[in-house]
């Protein structure tokens, strides 16, 4: 037997991979301001004194800053009176990553609709059962202009949006309520609503508005959320068919 065979086996290690400073000192900040350790509008140290404190390079300090601004978790303020300043991440911010998301991914259309199909039932019973005399009247409202909107389709589909929103807002559910903004803008810019946005598809639309605000006035949930559900598929399948009418080259109704 060869004295290889009764060597013990060398110990073998990964490639380790080092975190830049940059990073370290920017996730220690995200961690603080993210826990509540530093609230909305706090101003963080003056750049000299990050430099002294963490015993980083002004450069390195700089690059931590800019990545937490990019984040929008920080804002920098120039001149007298200026620096980094703390924002905390609000409904804005996270409508704003799911569109970034579902642009940079492209998302298929279908995958918005059977999202939304998912949860925009579920933020009318929400609404039902939380619902605030404010809140109906901001549905109230965003359904007037709809209605009243008339022949001027770019401001029915407005409307539309603002009353998908109105319901959301009325179940004050904060990832709900961002989600279905990301989703409802997102589907609007991917779809080309206005050739069957005519005058039975707005009666209809209108009609079942009236019927999802009825239940949620009166506190049903269920009838809420069967309403918004039955809403939201024949959405879904009115557009399906015009993008295949468009597809084939065949007239409405063909």
């Amino acid at each position: 037997m060869s004295s290889a065979e009764h060597s013990p086996s060398v110990p073998r290690f990964e490639t380790l991979t080092v975190p830049k400073a940059s990073d370290v000192l920017a996730a220690e900040v995200r961690e603080r301001i993210l826990s509540g350790e530093f609230g909305e509008g706090t101003a963080l140290p003056p750049e000299r004194q990050l430099v002294e404190q963490t015993g980083l390079s002004r450069a390195t300090v700089r690059e931590a800053l800019r990545i937490l601004e990019v984040e929008r978790l920080v804002e920098i303020r120039p001149g007298r009176g200026g620096g980094a300043f703390v924002h905390r991440p609000g409904r804005d911010s996270l409508a704003s990553t799911v569109r970034l998301v579902i642009r940079g991914q492209r998302i298929r259309l279908e995958a918005l609709h059977e999202t939304r199909e998912a949860i925009e039932p579920a933020c009318a019973a929400l609404a039902a059962r939380r619902r605030t005399a404010q809140a109906l009247r901001d549905l109230e409202a965003a359904h007037a202009a709809l209605v009243e909107a008339g022949e001027d389709i770019p401001r029915f589909l407005r409307a539309n949006i603002q009353w998908h929103n109105a319901v959301a807002r009325a179940g004050d559910n904060e990832l709900l309520i961002g989600f279905l903004d990301a989703l409802s803008e997102s589907i609007r810019a991917s779809t080309d609503l206005a050739p069957f946005t005519d005058v039975r598809v707005r009666r209809l639309t209108a009609r079942a508005h009236e019927r999802i605000t009825d239940a949620i006035r009166s506190g049903d949930a269920e009838a809420a959320h069967r309403r918004m559900s039955r809403h939201v598929c024949g959405f879904a399948r009115a557009a399906a068919e015009v993008d295949e009418r468009e597809l084939l080259d065949l007239p409405d109704g063909g």
